[in-house]
């Protein structure tokens, strides 16, 4: 196919506002091109670095057709996007990556049927949509299980526990009785990740797997290199370059994937820059955001060749008060997301420590 790359001086829009699209910004902005962020919340942190941010509603489809003549091509920084909204971009500049990536990922039972038909492993699984629907999934997994939404879950939202076949109802229940997912749990040794990226062209570059711990449900750690084996390794790039493929992708991806003694589980995979590959920031020359900017802009990728063995921690609520003591390290590089209050359970900022 042809690819006309888009030069230096285009505008690249962001859907959302929040860490993931500030960090974007920057990135483009190193490219030379301007960014224009669409959200819906006041004064969100990738406006402090954008070159224009719109504040309208997703459902306001006059704001978001004058979005779309604004820019040359437009991202996003998360996948819960209303289909309407999309409808409306569309009509008028490309969305990337596409819509069959949003569909797949935006809802559980989809994206664990896409992954499945392409002959990779997940957890056991099956649909809840009634109680008579509950009963039959709690008879077929069985527990201990976890019950999750199949739409719109994060940061271990969106989930409860079955500890017993019993426990089934008043999970649902807490969950809204809504449309879930019953899980299997997974007997893993460790949880690893691979951030890739495909271009207009079909080209696909991934990054060395990073090794995940959880916090309160919370990303708190990635660390690279992990502990896999050189086969495990390859197997982990391999699959992700097959979802990139099978999507027909461009853009930067995380794929999730649990490490067992039957080999590895996709946990989950998310059309976007993802929370465990921002140690490329520090330990790469061509980072995951300027990875995604370049392959949406038609631009050649990077190699993604990491120079640096590196650990990425979160800072959540009031971690983000210790960053002076934090930075007394020489070896530690400070990424903060210009939030102005420290919630508890809130992403402020990460820090990635060269090892």
């Amino acid at each position: 196919m042809t690819i006309n790359p888009l030069p230096s001086g285009s505008t690249i829009g962001i859907l959302g506002g929040g860490q993931l699209g500030r960090m974007l910004s920057v990135a483009a902005s190193r490219l030379g091109f301007k960014t224009h962020i669409f959200e819906p919340g006041a004064n969100p942190p990738a406006g402090q670095v954008a070159h224009r941010i719109t504040t309208a509603a997703y459902s306001d489809l006059e704001a978001l057709k004058t979005f779309a003549t604004s820019v040359d091509v437009i991202t996003f920084e998360f996948e819960n996007i209303p289909a309407e909204a999309l409808d409306a971009l569309e009509e008028i500049r490309p969305v990337l990556p596409n819509r069959k990536a949003l569909a797949t990922s935006q809802d559980r039972i989809s994206e664990k049927d896409f992954l499945t038909a392409l002959g990779l492993k997940c957890a056991p699984y099956a649909n809840v949509e009634t109680a008579a629907g509950l009963q039959a999934a709690v008879g077929k997994i069985g527990a201990p299980s976890i019950l999750k939404t199949r739409r719109f879950g994060y940061d271990g939202k969106g989930q409860s526990r079955l500890k017993t076949a019993v426990d089934g109802q008043k999970a649902w229940e807490e969950l809204g009785m809504t449309r879930c997912v019953l899980e299997g749990f997974v007997d893993f040794s460790i949880e690893v990740s691979v951030i890739g990226a495909r271009a207009l062209d079909g080209s696909v570059v991934c990054y060395d797997p990073g090794q995940n711990v959880h916090r309160d449900g919370i990303l708190h750690t990635t660390t690279i290199p992990a502990e896999l084996s050189h086969a495990q390794q390859m197997d982990a790039v391999i699959l992700t370059g097959q979802i990139l493929n099978a999507l027909d992708y461009v853009g930067v991806m995380g794929v999730e994937l649990f490490v067992t003694p039957q080999g590895l589980l996709v946990n989950e995979i998310a059309p976007r820059v993802h929370n465990s590959g921002h140690w490329t920031q520090n330990g790469c020359t061509i980072d995951q955001f300027e990875q995604h900017i370049r392959a949406i802009s038609g631009w050649p990728l990077g190699d993604g060749q990491r120079h640096s063995d590196v650990t990425m921690t979160n800072l959540i609520g009031q971690e983000v008060n210790d960053v002076a003591a934090l930075c007394a390290d020489a070896s530690v590089g400070l990424h903060l997301y210009g939030k102005a209050e420290a919630k508890p359970g809130r992403k402020m900022g990460h820090i990635n420590k060269i090892r």
